[in-house]
């Protein structure tokens, strides 16, 4: 085994421990050394062990919990392990879809660490055989009032818009939301959406004995060595320079990278044996994942592979997260087809290694040796580590709050209006192409987007959505609410529900309490997925989101898709003309536990006890969707943030509408947050039908009018102010924040 000189030998290496600030522990090392290969591991196989072994590849920590998700539905095609997740959705057709975080990189390079995130997003779609048609985000800042908080949310949506627009997907929702436990660790999830036939998915596998393992696309430099590791470790603010582990992106090589690949998956697929891209952990994770899963070993030869920077080491190479990347196995004897397609878009395509039967990894550099161990030692061997848990000592003794009664709800409605979390994300939104591509039904800025699926009448809804207060007040409760949410978005929008992707960023797996945090909230995701037959079929495992020993709220964000049957069956959110009825589905109660009121009230600290129901949630949603498919309803909007009361200023802003109606509600029950709530707008000669379809599921709020106004009777007092006031705040409020 080749060692090279300015390297440390594996003694010095046993002796030295460097692979304990890789993320490797002093157990796993043994482990590998005495009972996996049977010797010490030299420089570059404990590079490899220590990334292929982090949390971020491995979900060692994170696996006992994940096999409690529901995966089972009656679409799904490809559910987790590959790429993305593959749903049925007839015809003969599939959407595709899978969210990824990249937390750790965008605080540290915001812009690049944004843009590489939807990079890295994209080529997980692409590698499935599916055309990427839409992109979605999850962001997670700390307040603006902090210029650090200000200049991040600059950058980093600036780095998805530059990325995204510049490849022509449209990127067509999303959700932000500000907190100050987001301070030193922002989150940035990203979500894309792809569309294919059935008959072309491909999958990352490495078969076939003596078939070519294929380099394509950029060359490798050293950014982003050991990104892997680097989002497997909780941060602090003295580390913030370690920006080596960030790559840079380049969207108009992927825009190329893209095209050529579909090309082949499309045209060649019959001499394409395998695909994947290079993300996490790059050359390394992507062929011996490739191999693990086709049961096979693979020898490559790394003086092959396209290098953009002199003398990189093996571990360098193999370590590199440089993107814009894939690896391909192509049968024998057909590599010249490949290669000339690369060529023909300019891109590097190399033939650097071959499949074997062996099952053994092995690696040369200069003619030597220097890697070869088992493929299953770095891919499946893998110690998993069911870590302790514990309840949190704040959920010991949880009682209900009320909240301070309101004399003014206009005054509060406005204030709700402006703060961030609420306030119009326009200002965000329009620095996004979300028309590009021309399919876009549906853009930023209703519950759901929608993008229809061409030569047909179908149509796609997608949405993200996570209210972490929730969670932070009972993960379990609030996992089921966080699917029931994005449910409701879907179904308002005109659509079924199918299935989820996720991202769990969650704190530190070594604290107990967070560990409980990450499984009470995978169990109720799991149960309100089985419940609306969404099984999750992709996602990612984002933790120690901590800053200096504090962590941000659990934020399970859940990436969701609908399929529109029908486009004639596609709603929006806003009322449509004066003199409809509106109606308020679903009860209301005082739930202001973790609500926007409690938190604009003093209490920036979620506290309470959450109430939900996933029976009532369930007979919500198929009321809406039997009015929608019944030509009912002009509009439907679910209630989340901020209540009735901002749910109902919302519906009036698009058409400048006002309203007119009276409530059994009081004044502070306008913003409560009870869920399974919509609202939604009728034409008046509808109304009869619709209060017969409902059945006592909702009740007449009033009606929309032409005036520039909100008048509504409550149980003790009135909301009364001009809807252009409101809109004002609402659309204005970010921005004046932002300055």
């Amino acid at each position: 085994m080749q060692q090279l000189k300015s390297e440390p030998t594996p003694e010095e290496i046993r002796d030295q421990k460097p692979y304990e600030a890789w993320g490797l522990s002093q157990r796993e090392y043994d482990y590998i050394s005495q009972k996996l290969i049977g010797r010490l591991p030299n420089y570059t196989e404990t590079g490899l062990f220590a990334v292929m072994w982090s949390e971020h590849c491995s979900y060692k920590n994170s696996k006992p919990i994940l096999r409690k998700f529901w995966n089972d539905g009656s679409r799904v095609i490809q559910g987790p392990g590959e790429g993305a997740g593959v749903l049925d959705i007839g015809d003969g057709q599939a959407v595709v879809f899978k969210a990824e975080s990249h937390n750790h990189p965008s605080f540290v390079e915001p812009f690049e660490g944004a843009a590489t995130g939807v990079g890295g997003i994209i080529r997980d779609i692409f590698s499935m055989g599916a055309k990427p048609i839409a992109s979605l985000d999850s962001l997670r800042f700390g307040e603006l009032d902090n210029p650090k908080n200000r200049y991040l949310l600059t950058e980093i949506v600036a780095g998805i818009a530059a990325y995204g627009n510049c490849i022509g997907i449209p990127t067509v929702g999303g959700e932000i939301s500000f907190d100050s436990v987001y301070d030193g660790n922002p989150l940035v999830n990203v979500m894309c959406v792809g569309l294919m036939d059935q008959a072309d998915l491909k999958r990352g596998r490495a078969s076939g004995t003596g078939n070519s393992i294929i380099y394509v696309g950029a060359k490798t430099g050293r950014d982003g060595i050991h990104g892997a590791t680097f989002a497997s470790n909780e941060f602090s603010e003295e580390k913030e320079a370690n920006r080596s582990a960030v790559q840079v992106g380049d969207p108009f090589m992927e825009k190329l990278l893209t095209d050529a690949c579909l090309e082949i998956i499309h045209d060649h697929a019959d001499i394409l044996m395998g695909i994947q891209d290079m993300g996490a952990a790059g050359l390394v994770s992507s062929s011996a994942e490739m191999a693990s899963k086709a049961k096979s070993g693979v020898t490559m030869d790394l003086d092959l592979v396209p290098q953009r920077e002199p003398g990189m080491s093996a571990y360098e190479i193999m370590l590199s997260e440089s993107q814009e990347r894939m690896l391909l196995c192509v049968k024998k004897g057909q590599e010249q087809t490949v290669l000339d397609i690369f060529a023909r878009y300019d891109l590097d395509a190399v033939v650097v290694g071959s499949v074997t039967d062996d099952r053994q990894y092995r690696l040369y550099q200069h003619g030597q040796l220097v890697t070869d161990v088992p493929v299953t030692s770095l891919v499946d061997d893998v110690v998993e580590q069911e870590q302790p848990s514990a309840k949190p000592a704040r959920l010991a003794h949880v009682k209900s709050v009320e909240t301070t009664p309101i004399k003014d709800p206009a005054a509060t409605l406005k204030k709700l209006l402006g703060q961030p979390t609420i306030a119009s994300k326009q200002s965000v939104f329009k620095q996004y192409d979300s028309q590009v591509q021309a399919n876009t039904a549906v853009t930023p800025g209703s519950d759901a987007a929608v993008v229809r699926v061409r030569h047909t009448k179908k149509a796609l809804a997608m949405t993200t959505d996570c209210n972490a207060r929730y969670i932070y007040l009972d993960p379990f409760v609030g996992g089921q609410i966080a699917v029931s949410e994005a449910a409701r978005n879907i179904v308002a929008s005109g659509g079924i529900p199918i299935g989820i992707t996720d991202c769990l960023n969650f704190g530190s797996p070594n604290d107990p309490e967070s560990y409980w945090e990450l499984d009470q909230s995978v169990q109720g995701i799991a149960l309100a997925c089985e419940r609306f037959d969404t099984p999750v079929i992709s996602g990612n495992v984002s933790m120690y989101n901590e800053t200096d020993g504090h962590s941000i709220y659990p934020t399970p964000m859940i990436g969701m898709v609908g399929l529109i049957e029908d486009t004639a069956y596609i709603t929006t959110q806003s009322f449509k003309s004066a003199g409809d009825a509106v109606y308020l589905i679903g009860n209301t109660a005082d739930d202001f536990a973790g609500s926007e009121l409690q938190k604009l009230q003093g209490q920036s600290t979620p506290i309470g006890k959450l109430n939900f129901d996933l029976n009532t949630e369930t007979a919500n949603q198929q009321l809406v969707q039997r009015a929608i498919r019944q030509h009912l309803l002009q509009s439907a909007h679910d209630l989340s943030e901020g209540g009735l009361g901002v749910a109902l200023a919302e519906a009036l802003f698009e058409a400048n509408l006002g309203f007119e109606g009276q409530t059994s509600l009081t004044n502070a029950k306008l913003f409560s947050e009870t869920q399974s709530r919509f609202i939604v707008s009728i034409r008046p000669e509808d109304k009869v039908e619709f209060e017969a379809l409902a059945a006592g599921q909702a009740v007449l709020l009033g009606e929309t009018t032409a005036q520039d106004q909100i008048r509504l009777q409550t149980a003790d007092g009135e909301l009364n102010t001009t809807v252009s006031a409101l809109k004002a705040t609402f659309g204005g409020a970010l921005e004046c924040l932002m300055k």
